[in-house]
């Protein structure tokens, strides 16, 4: 694969995150699926609002052996299955102590990850499922589902430690998953048109009958209102690829069944165009890209696929979120 290999659901990128807490041990083992309580779980204090940080009392007494889960708040979005992404802000702590360990909500950047096994720690994975978008969800991880006999030291974990975790559930992502913006004008006859589709399906992408730019073109399909891309950012997303010369589809996560996610940084040293023209574009649109040679592979393309010596390309892509 040449785009999504740097940064595919099953890589190691998709799984380092803003944080090490919600990603299991290296030495975790596949455990059986626990049993859901509803409690007993410590009461939110403060911070009780959904997307607020919240502060968490100490656990009182000893914690359940099973995984005890509560929706504190419910949401009204669509429920989370296994192997979506989420999108979430979360705090976690030590049961018997309250020492928070981490929380996103202090860095202004939700986490971005995959419900997937070996993703993620258990105790997110089956506490998790089945939540909707918009729901504050409340969790006591025993040892078991989460970092196991060996704990985590780099977050402070041992491995006798009961975890509480707040999960505010932001939405959530499949690979049927599409840019919601405004349609925007394509005007101009001498570039590609990208379909406005907005139902999971790869869109059309019907390459003129003129040369290609020789400068980086990158224009809005869909425009959304999130916030901008940034350089520093990585990006999770739906994305076609195509040869402009031949009109050729050369990679596609529509046609693999999955979502991509990459650092913006990484895709510099692949393909610079597209790096370039996701920057600064917003979350939650579609962007047609044109690449020329030069931003992207110039003179040294993929052996044995589609995209030859000098090919411009051009990409459809559905920036579905940024972290």
């Amino acid at each position: 694969m040449t785009i999504a290999g740097c940064g595919d659901s099953d890589s190691s990128s998709s799984k380092a995150s803003a944080s090490p807490s919600p990603s299991p041990s290296s030495s975790a083992s596949a455990v059986p699926p626990p049993k859901l309580v509803d409690g007993p779980l410590p009461g939110i204090t403060a911070g009780t609002k959904f997307d607020e940080k919240p502060t968490v009392a100490k656990g009182s007494g000893d914690p359940s052996k099973d995984l005890a889960v509560k929706t504190v708040i419910a949401g009204s979005g669509k429920a989370v299955a296994e192997n979506d992404f989420v999108q979430v802000n979360y705090l976690g702590q030590v049961w018997s102590t309250a020492k928070v360990f981490d929380n996103s909500y202090d860095r202004k950047t939700p986490l971005v990850i995959q419900l997937a096994q070996g993703g993620i720690i258990d105790g997110w994975r089956y506490g998790l499922a089945g939540r909707k978008v918009g729901s504050r969800v409340e969790m006591a991880v025993p040892p078991t589902w989460g970092y196991g006999t060996t704990g985590n030291a780099q977050a402070g974990i041992k491995g006798t430690d009961t975890l509480v975790f707040v999960i505010d559930i932001q939405d959530s992502f499949n690979a049927k998953s599409s840019a919601k913006g405004t349609t925007v004008a394509q005007s101009d006859a001498g570039l590609p048109k990208v379909g406005t589709n907005t139902d999971g399906k790869a869109p059309s992408v019907t390459i003129p009958k003129a040369d290609p730019p020789k400068k980086l073109v990158s224009n809005y399909v869909l425009e959304s209102d999130g916030a901008v891309v940034k350089e520093a950012q990585s990006i999770l997303c739906q994305f076609k690829g195509v040869v402009w010369s031949t009109g050729k589809e050369f990679e596609s996560t529509y046609s693999q069944g999955r979502l991509s996610q990459f650092a913006i940084k990484d895709m510099e040293s692949v393909v610079k165009g597209l790096a370039q023209g996701i920057t600064g574009k917003k979350v939650g649109s579609r962007v047609m890209i044109v690449a020329p040679a030069d931003l992207a592979y110039g003179n040294t393309p993929p052996s044995g696929g589609a995209i030859k010596k000098g090919d411009t390309l051009v990409f459809s892509v559905d920036i579905l979120a940024a972290m």
